[in-house]
């Protein structure tokens, strides 16, 4: 028998577990935050088409932008690649600055990336961008650990090139050993 749907179960629990942790440590910081992300200052926010079309106003058919923007004539912050759009360096334009908070928040048209950053499940372990503000690492330790459950221990590995990212794995504690 295969222990698939074991993992398929617990990678759902992973993801529902950071995604509630965003929805009760970060989402609630973000207005208050002093280097919000969506100011793409250090991300790079992955784009479909119809984002970019929306965010950035474009009127024209996307094979004319492209032209252009391969020309060096379109908005500087954005770069196509893999038939997707990427934008840095500049603020996402559906961040209002004034209010602090996102123009789409709630809708299909915001961007995926968006939703997952700081903290989403990625095949089977959790990871985290310790640059936003609004993580703890101890504290999403703990979430992970209290929504997985005591059979189950958390680790967390910082990468090596990108000290920031770390990931957060999920094992299957040892049963103690018993004397016999």
């Amino acid at each position: 028998m295969s222990s698939r749907p074991h993992h398929r179960r617990l990678d759902d629990e992973l993801a529902a577990a950071a995604a509630a942790y965003q929805a009760s440590a970060v989402i609630p910081h973000c207005p208050q935050c002093s280097n919000s992300c969506c100011r793409l200052d250090p991300l790079v926010l992955e784009l479909e088409w119809k984002q970019v079309r929306t965010f950035w106003q474009i009127d024209e058919a996307r094979a004319a932008f492209d032209r252009r923007l391969a020309a060096g004539n379109g908005p500087q912050e954005i770069r196509a690649g893999n038939g997707l759009y990427y934008a840095h360096g500049k603020p996402c334009p559906a961040f209002d600055e004034a209010c602090g908070s996102c123009r789409v928040y709630g809708q299909p048209i915001k961007p995926a990336g968006c939703s997952d950053f700081p903290v989403y499940e990625d095949g089977g372990s959790v990871v985290a961008d310790l640059r936003c503000e609004a993580v703890g690492l101890e504290a999403l330790k703990d979430w992970i650990a209290k929504a997985v459950g005591p059979g189950f221990r958390v680790s967390s590995s910082a990468d090596e090139n990108f000290p920031f990212m770390v990931t957060l794995t999920v094992k299957k504690s040892k049963p103690p050993k018993t004397r016999g």
